[in-house]
Formats: structure tokens, C-alpha cells, sequence
């Protein structure tokens, strides 16, 4: 049974493999702050929870019609969307240098909620038109209350927060200023195991069956 995985990141590949799915990556190309401020216009501000939930639903949903040569998809569309929720501001990549280092100031001693959206189209050829289901899954995040300045413009100079969700990752440098995560570690990291597993027996297969 083949998994699409509808995005680019090395994170949530890394996920997948770490439980031997080896996915087809086909990016998505959704234009993120143009979909939220459509939705926003017509049902007003997205809480986060709502934000991923959307991101993730219109990234599967954009590949649908995105294999090169015109071969049609036969196999599981999986789209993923993280939003990091502290002092009740979403914050996504901050993209910038000196955007992360403001946020990691604040962190300090601190914590927040990184929502992780998820959603599953089962889009094999046979069974159109074809079922979808999604889910938000959230987990809070605790950090050291002695991180120096000097340890975060060391981090930020290393270039990893600049381009992820909420400016940190657990699996890789920023991993020695988390002290604790209440909820499933890979939600932080990009995408929920836990509820990839539900979406997928929510369709009627198991994890097990996108292994190769």
C-alpha cells in the first residue's frame, strides 16, 4: 500500500522511516498565508488547532493531480501542518535571525503548545470517490529556565530554528533546552505516530500495511 506524503519535510520523512515507511514525496505548493487569510475572511480569526487542520487538509488535497507524466495516485494522500501556540500568538517559522532569537528569549523558563494537524485521503484508483479523515493532535512544551543569551545566539547562528515551526525541534540542536513534553514527542517533531495510526485505521488499513 503506497503512502504519498504530501510535503517536503526532512522531519516527517524521518518519522516514517523510523517506523519503515518509505513515503512518495510529491510537494504540495498550497500558498499557506493566502489560504489563511481566505479562511479568515470568511469565518474569522483560526484558532491554531484550526490553522493546522486546514494547512494539512488543502496540502493533501493539492496533490491529488500532481504526478509528473499524468500517473494517477493508487494509495493514501497524508498532509501535515505544525503551529507552535505561546502566550496566545501561533507562531510558524520565524524565518529571520532575529525573530527566532526574540522568541527564544521569551521562552526561557516558559512553555507552549505545538499543535500538529494532520489529514488522510484514501485515494485508491478502485475506491472513488475517495474518503478522507483528519485530526489535531497537541503537546506542550517546557523549556530551560537558564539558557543564556550566549547559547541562543549560538543556536540561531547554526540556522536550524530559522525554517521550523515555532523556532526549535526536539530532534536536533535545541534538544538539550527542552525539560519536558507532555504529550507524543513526534507531534513536536512534525507529525503525531499516534495519530497517523488512527487515521490510517480509521480507513480501514493499518501503519503496517505502507511498509514495503
Amino acid at each position: 500500500m503506497r503512502l504519498y506524503l504530501a510535503s517536503t519535510s526532512p522531519a516527517r520523512l524521518a518519522l516514517l522511516r523510523q517506523i519503515s515507511i518509505e513515503p512518495t514525496i510529491v510537494p504540495s505548493f498550497v500558498d499557506e498565508d493566502a489560504a489563511v487569510v481566505a479562511a479568515e475572511a470568511a469565518n474569522g480569526p483560526l484558532s491554531a488547532p484550526e490553522l493546522v487542520c486546514l494547512l494539512a487538509r488543502l496540502k493533501a488535497e493539492a496533490v491529488l493531480e500532481a504526478l509528473p507524466g499524468g500517473e494517477r495516485i493508487d494509495g493514501f494522500i497524508l498532509g501535515g501542518d505544525s503551529a507552535f501556540e505561546f502566550d496566545g500568538a501561533i507562531y510558524g517559522k520565524p524565518h529571520l535571525p532575529d525573530v527566532a532569537r526574540e522568541r527564544w528569549q521569551r521562552y526561557r523558563g516558559r512553555s507552549g503548545v505545538l499543535h500538529s494537524g494532520h489529514w488522510m485521503i484514501d485515494h485508491r484508483i478502485a475506491d472513488s470517490p475517495f474518503p478522507a479523515v483528519g485530526a489535531v493532535t497537541s503537546a506542550r512544551v517546557e523549556f530551560a529556565a537558564d539558557i543564556s543569551d550566549a547559547e541562543i545566539d549560538s543556536y540561531v547562528a547554526s540556522g536550524e530554528p530559522l525554517e521550523v515551526a515555532g523556532a526549535f525541534t526536539i530532534d536536533g540542536l535545541a534538544a538539550p533546552f527542552i525539560s519536558s513534553i507532555t504529550g507524543a514527542p513526534s507531534t513536536v517533531i512534525g507529525m503525531s505516530l499516534p495519530t497517523l495510526r488512527d487515521l490510517a485505521v480509521r480507513l480501514g488499513v493499518t501503519v503496517g500495511d505502507f511498509r514495503a
